[in-house]
C-alpha cells in the first residue's frame, strides 16, 4: 500500500519541489547526477509503509553517516554511459561490426560524426568501469565490500569488471575491430548488467549525499515499529529548514492521540506543526530526521490543513474549503486508516461562535480514532476547557508569550496547559498602524 500524502499536504509542508530552494527536497538534493536526482525524487514521492524496509534504508544512511565516503564518479561520464546503454546495439557481433563500418564510411564520405560520438560513449563507459575497478579494490582492501550497503554494488561491479571478455578495456590503442567488439559487449552482452550497476551507483550516491546532509545538520535516525505498537515518541524535534530552531518533544499513543495546541500569533504553532509533519514524512522514507531521538509506529499517511485556499472556479469560500478538508480526513479515518493529521486553526474562515462549536465537536470526535494521531491548534482557547471533560485522550499544550513591557517575546518551547495569550492588538499598536489611521 502506498503512503498517503495528497497535494495539499505536500504543499503545506513544502516537501517537494526541485526548483523551490526552501523545500525539504532541496535540502537533501545535493546529488550531482541525473540518475541520483531521479532516485531521490522517487524516494520523496513514495515513502515506505513497511517497518523492516524503513529500518533497512535508515541503516544504510546511518552506515554512510558513520563511515564517510566520497562519490568518485564523474556526472558527465555516467550520463553518457546511461544514454549509450539506452541506445543499445545490434543483436550479434557481425551486425555490430557492419553497423560501425557503415558509420566509418559515412564519417569519411560526408563527415558524419556518429562514429566519433559512439567511440566517445565507449570511452565514457570504459572510464566508469575503470573507476569501478579502483573503488572495488579499495572496498575489498578495507573489507567493506561485504555485509555493508556497498555489497550489492560491489557484487555487480565485480561480475562485470573481472569478466575476461572485457580484457580490451585497458588497451590504450584499440583497433577498429576491438572497438566494434567492445561496443557489442558493452551495449548488448553486458547491457542489462551495466544498467544494474548504474542503478546501484546512483543508489550509493544518494546514500552518501543524504547521510552527509544528515550529519552536517545534526539529524538522527528514527526507529520504525509495527503499526500495532501505535505510538510516536520524538525528542528534540525542530524544523529542518531552520538552523537555530528551538527543539520540542512529542508523544502520542492510543491512549493519548490528540494534541490540542494553543498560543498567540507568532508563538510558533504553525512551524511546530509543519516540523512534526515533515518529521513523520521523512521517517517513513528512512531518511535522517530533525530530532535527537525518535521511534514511531508505521502509519498509512499524513493529512494537513495549514493553508487551505478558497476555490473561485468552484465557488468555494475559505470556510467551505475548510469544511471539505475536514470531511476528507473524516472519511479517511472512518475507513480505518492510521493517519497523522494536522489542523492549524480549525474553521478560522467563519464566525467565532460557529468556529467554537465546530472545533469542539470535531476534536472530541477525533479522540475515538485511537490509531490516528492529531495535532489541532486554535486561538479559541475556551474550546480547551470544554474538551477537558472528554477524558485523558487529549494533551493540552501551548507555546507561551513573555511580555517585556509592550514587546512580546516568544520562547517556542511547549508547555503543558492552555494559554489565553492574545497579542494581536499589541502587535498592531506596536507597528503604529492606528497612528497612521
Amino acid at each position: 500500500m502506498s503512503f498517503i500524502a495528497d497535494k495539499q499536504t505536500l504543499d503545506d509542508l513544502s516537501l517537494l519541489g526541485k526548483y523551490n530552494p526552501y523545500s525539504v527536497f532541496s535540502l537533501f538534493n545535493q546529488v550531482k547526477t541525473r540518475g541520483g536526482q531521479k532516485l531521490l525524487d522517487q524516494m520523496f514521492q513514495h515513502p515506505l509503509t513497511d517497518a523492516d524496509q524503513i529500518n533497512s534504508r535508515s541503516a544504510a544512511f546511518r552506515y554512510f553517516s558513520d563511515h564517510r565516503a566520497s562519490f568518485p564518479f564523474e556526472e558527465e561520464a555516467l550520463g553518457n554511459m546511461e544514454a549509450y546503454l539506452d541506445e543499445g546495439c545490434a543483436g550479434n557481433f557481425p551486425m555490430a561490426l557492419w553497423q560501425m563500418s557503415r558509420k566509418k564510411f559515412t564519417a569519411l564520405a560526408v563527415k558524419d560524426d556518429s562514429l566519433s560520438l559512439q567511440l566517445q560513449s565507449i570511452d565514457a563507459c570504459i572510464g566508469v568501469l575503470k573507476t569501478c575497478t579502483t573503488l572495488l579494490h579499495q572496498l575489498e582492501k578495507e573489507g567493506r565490500d561485504k555485509n555493508s550497503p556497498w555489497q550489492k554494488w560491489a557484487d555487480s561491479a565485480r561480475q562485470i569488471t573481472r569478466d575476461k571478455r572485457l580484457e580490451h578495456l585497458h588497451t590504450s590503442n584499440r583497433t577498429f575491430t576491438q572497438n566494434a567488439r567492445l561496443h557489442y559487449l558493452l551495449a548488448q552482452v553486458f547491457q542489462e548488467q551495466l544498467k544494474t550497476l548504474l542503478a546501484h551507483t546512483y543508489e550509493m550516491e544518494v546514500y552518501i549525499t543524504v547521510a552527509n546532509v544528515g550529519r552536517e545538520k545534526g539529524f538522527c535516525y528514527a526507529t520504525a515499529l509495527p503499526k500495532e505498537k501505535n505510538l510516536l515518541i520524538a525528542h528534540g524535534v525542530r524544523h529542518p529548514g531552520l538552523d537555530k530552531a528551538v527543539a520540542n518533544s512529542l508523544s502520542f499513543s492510543g491512549n493519548s492521540n490528540v494534541l490540542f495546541l494553543t498560543g498567540a500569533n507568532m508563538a510558533g504553532k504553525s512551524t511546530l506543526m509543519k516540523a512534526s509533519g515533515i518529521l513523520l514524512y521523512l521517517a517513513h522514507m528512512g531518511f535522517p530526521v530533525a530530532a535527537t531521538e525518535m521511534q514511531f509506529s508505521v502509519l498509512d499517511g499524513i493529512y494537513s490543513s495549514v493553508n487551505v485556499p478558497d476555490d473561485l472556479d468552484k465557488g468555494y469560500s475559505h470556510f467551505y474549503a475548510e469544511v471539505l478538508r475536514v470531511k476528507k480526513v473524516a472519511e479517511e479515518v472512518d475507513a480505518g486508516k492510521s493517519l497523522f493529521v494536522i489542523f492549524d486553526e480549525l474553521f478560522k474562515g467563519t464566525n467565532v461562535k460557529d468556529a467554537y462549536d465546530a472545533t469542539l465537536a470535531v476534536t472530541a470526535a477525533f479522540t475515538a480514532f485511537r490509531e490516528c494521531f492529531f495535532i489541532i491548534s486554535t486561538h479559541i482557547f475556551e474550546v480547551g476547557d470544554a474538551l477537558k471533560a472528554e477524558g485523558d485522550h487529549i494533551q493540552f499544550q501551548f507555546l507561551p508569550t513573555v511580555m517585556e513591557g509592550t514587546v512580546p517575546r516568544y520562547t517556542y518551547l511547549l508547555q503543558k496547559g492552555i494559554t489565553q495569550d492574545r497579542q494581536g492588538m499589541i502587535i498592531i499598536e506596536n507597528e503604529g498602524i492606528l497612528d497612521m489611521l
